[in-house]
């Protein structure tokens, strides 16, 4: 493209790789563009076995061109080729698990908001779910990806070291639920100071390294915002979707907001908005709304998604995650449970409407 076609060569850079960050001009998709006559004319070759990515590609670029000033047709022609079975040199996207039937992400665009808290009681809740501990092998995993501050490990009472099977760590397992976190690796004392690349190596591990045997639904518990950690998960496993956690205040459920358009730009659904600490129930059966009221719904709204449920604020909660003793899990009949054991099946009936 010459200097001439730089406003359709940014167009064209704000295209993604279906499932990537990255767009199609980094990556050298696009073979030809330019405009003749108030038409804009582009070629693409991509190699990839995936049918639904040339078709994605050529969408979005046409509707990119057609946004530009004096461009009233496009004409985008999408070469597909299949990938050799030795080196490739375009991105094939994130490869499946094998034996794990959904992914979802717990995700927040900011901390402070019970994320984690919310990740291992939904984990607990969806095991109860699809069969319960004892029940036969457990159908439930957990994935902690906060490697800087990982604490599902303590909440769900467990402090061993994964065993080794060949090449592969062994999940721990507590409640029906399998885990894997960075706390199970590194002693509680020692911080954890790395770089993206490093952030990204750990993850592709927790996917590729663990035998997290046949999972009915995968969760995966993100650190807050829409950084490393998130965008090499989706760079490394298809996610089923992602559900955001907030609280119902302005300033939370903005930055949910925000993480919910970076799914989006990921090609990523969400599934959900859950409301977490949404009211203090009073002994007299009144409620009074701490954190203020009506964050969730319109977070929600504002994604076209559905809000999930709202999580009241029980201090019990907190105690037991302090505990290491799962609410859900420990105490299967309180208010707690039944409203995650709502949220879990809200989950799941959406994960099947997608197949």
């Amino acid at each position: 493209m010459s200097d001439s076609a730089s406003p359709l060569k940014h167009a064209l850079a704000s295209v993604k790789y279906p499932g990537f960050s990255r767009d199609i001009v980094s990556f050298g998709l696009v073979q030809s563009a330019e405009i003749v006559d108030g038409r804009a004319i582009v070629k693409i070759a991509v190699t990839t076995s995936d049918l639904t990515v040339p078709k994605k590609i050529k969408e979005d670029v046409e509707k990119a061109v057609l946004a530009l000033d004096g461009v009233r047709d496009a004409i985008v022609e999408v070469a597909v080729s299949a990938p050799k079975t030795t080196q490739q040199s375009t991105p094939q996207g994130p490869a499946p698990m094998p034996g794990v039937r959904y992914t979802v992400a717990i995700a927040s665009g900011k901390g402070g908001v019970g994320k984690s808290t919310f990740a291992v009681n939904l984990a607990c809740a969806l095991a109860r779910l699809l069969g319960g501990p004892g029940a036969g092998p457990a159908r439930v995993g957990l994935m902690d990806c906060d490697i800087y501050g990982p604490s599902v490990p303590a909440m769900m009472g467990l402090n061993a070291r994964p065993e080794i099977e060949g090449e592969h760590l062994l999940p721990l397992e507590r409640y029906g639920v399998k885990v894997m976190s960075m706390g199970f690796l590194v002693d509680a004392d020692t911080p954890v100071i790395w770089r993206g690349p490093m952030v990204m190596k750990t993850i592709q591990q927790f996917v590729q390294n663990v035998r997290w045997g046949d999972l009915e639904v995968l969760v995966v518990d993100l650190p807050p915002g829409t950084g490393d950690a998130q965008l090499s998960l989706v760079q490394t496993i298809p996610l089923s979707g992602a559900v955001l956690v907030t609280t119902p205040q302005a300033v939370a459920t903005q930055v949910a907001r925000r993480g919910g358009l970076m799914f989006e730009k990921v090609n990523v659904p969400v599934l959900g908005v859950a409301e977490n600490m949404s009211y203090l129930e009073m002994p007299d059966g009144s409620r009074n709304y701490v954190f203020g009221e009506g964050g969730g719904i319109y977070t929600a709204e504002s994604l076209g998604t559905q809000l999930l449920g709202q999580v009241p604020l029980i201090p019990d909660i907190r105690a037991a995650g302090d505990r290491g003793e799962p609410l859900v899990a420990e105490e299967p009949e309180s208010r707690a449970a039944q409203v995650f054991g709502e949220i879990a099946s809200k989950l799941y009936e959406a994960l099947q409407a997608r197949g």
